[in-house]
């Protein structure tokens, strides 16, 4: 039975220079879901602008619909600046507010909320009052399994709320430097703050990523690992959203953790390897796994 699964969250283009290119964290792993031939809706919301209409251009030609992209009259779509180190490591501007900070209820939400396998979401989205109420009381109605991808974006964020979205997630997603941050303990190797991480707050599955060498999972009272795979770095933008698109799929789909994390971690390589969040990629990881 194909899944439906509820990303809920950002949508933006990411500015390198004069070039946009789609993105935003949530809307990057709805965009990564549908390539990989899941059901998925994704709720967000675009200003009445042409940034926000080329957006609604993008989506649809990739096969997500716009039917819960609200479009906002006041706040503007929003452009993010993305910086790249040495490494080709992304940092961003993120202007506020914009379109997506004003995601507001509707009875067409909750009803696909109710009816959701899953609902994916992220901490950008609930840097303000709107948009954070009304994931909140999406996540207090659904039975579905709850994804939280951490993504933490410096100023844009709370430890407060994260804690209390970390609280009601089935499945935590996030690197080792927002591992840090939510664990408090500075003791032990990284099994010992999952563990940690674990009986604070109860998750059923915990993802931490280790960019390029590849990420560790505890689930089903057991811990998994991958090294990464190893590839030409053009930019680290979307990767670990296309790793959760992956893994998601895996943990729906009741597939070996072993496999799903192999496969994430070759997806999140591959989409390393090209510029921006959203390439398409399946020819290329069938050909990064072989190797």
């Amino acid at each position: 039975m194909k899944k439906n699964i509820l990303c809920f969250g950002e949508v933006l283009w990411d500015a390198f220079g004069e070039q946009k290119v789609a993105g935003g964290a949530t809307m990057n792993v709805a965009f990564h879901l549908a390539q990989q031939g899941a059901g998925v809706t994704f709720a967000s919301s675009l200003g009445t602008d042409a940034s926000g209409d080329e957006m609604v251009d993008f989506l649809q030609d990739n096969g997500l619909s716009t039917d819960l992209v609200q479009r906002d009259k006041t706040l503007p779509t929003c452009e993010v600046t993305v910086q790249l180190d040495e490494k080709q490591q992304a940092t961003y501007i993120i202007p506020q507010p914009v379109s997506w900070d004003g995601i507001k209820t509707t009875p067409a939400l909750n009803k696909c909320a109710k009816a959701a396998t899953a609902v994916v979401f992220g901490s950008l989205t609930a840097r303000e009052a709107t948009s954070r109420n009304t994931l909140l009381n999406l996540l207090g109605e659904t039975k579905a399994l709850k994804v939280f991808d951490v993504n933490l974006r410096h100023p844009h964020y709370t430890l407060q709320t994260i804690q209390n979205l970390a609280a009601v997630a089935d499945v935590v997603k996030m690197n080792e430097e927002e591992a840090d941050l939510l664990i408090t303990s500075k003791k032990g190797d990284l099994k010992d703050k999952i563990n940690e991480f674990r009986s604070k707050y109860h998750a059923q599955t915990i993802c931490v990523t280790r960019g390029d060498n590849g990420a560790m999972v505890w689930h089903d009272h057991e811990f998994f690992e991958h090294p990464g795979f190893t590839v030409d770095v053009v930019d680290t933008v979307g990767a670990g959203d296309s790793f959760l698109a992956t893994f998601i799929i895996g943990l729906l789909n009741k597939t070996p953790m072993q496999q799903t994390l192999e496969r994430a971690c070759a997806v999140g390589a591959y989409v390393a390897s090209k510029r921006g969040a959203t390439p398409r990629y399946v020819d290329g990881v069938v050909d990064l796994m072989k190797k």
